[in-house]
């Protein structure tokens, strides 16, 4: 009977040693595998700083952006307000030329019959004038009694007289 225990222990003992094996084994891969674990985290962490940092620079960026837009923005809405005072000037300066013209006009109809007047005296003087000139220009080629213009050929004839 003592042998079979020496026996079992023996067992035990070997199954202990390969169990021992199998997880000294099985440990030594699980190491491995959380080296590689490591590892991919520590890059995962250097790329997770270079995000942080490009994010970083990005929001700066996106605030300093913002900040200039809302410059040009007021800077855009004194120039918007700039253009409606114009519009509103030049709305008053076509109703001043409106009442002007409507004023001028309504003087012209009030004074039609005097301004018809002035026309037809005016073409008299200048008829009275052109005439006086061609008097003084040529006094033969034009013919008094007559009040019309001698042919060249007649002017020279009464040249001659």
């Amino acid at each position: 009977m003592e042998i079979i225990l020496y026996l079992s222990v023996a067992v035990i003992a070997i199954a202990f040693l390969v169990l021992v094996i199998y997880l000294a084994k099985t440990l030594k891969s699980l190491q491995g595998t959380l080296d590689n674990v490591s590892h991919t985290l520590a890059g995962l962490e250097r790329q997770l700083d270079g995000v942080t940092k490009e994010t970083t620079v990005l929001l700066h960026k996106t605030n300093s952006l913002a900040t200039d837009i809302q410059q040009k923005s007021e800077n855009l809405n004194s120039v918007v307000t700039a253009v409606k005072e114009v519009g509103d000037s030049v709305r008053k300066f076509n109703g001043s030329i409106q009442k002007i013209t409507s004023s001028v006009n309504t003087q012209l109809e009030q004074n039609k019959d005097k301004i018809s007047q002035v026309v037809q005296w005016s073409n008299v003087l200048l008829e009275i004038k052109d005439k006086w000139k061609m008097r003084k220009e040529d006094p033969y080629q034009y013919n008094v009694s007559e009040k019309q213009m001698l042919p060249p050929e007649r002017t020279r004839e009464r040249a001659r007289y």
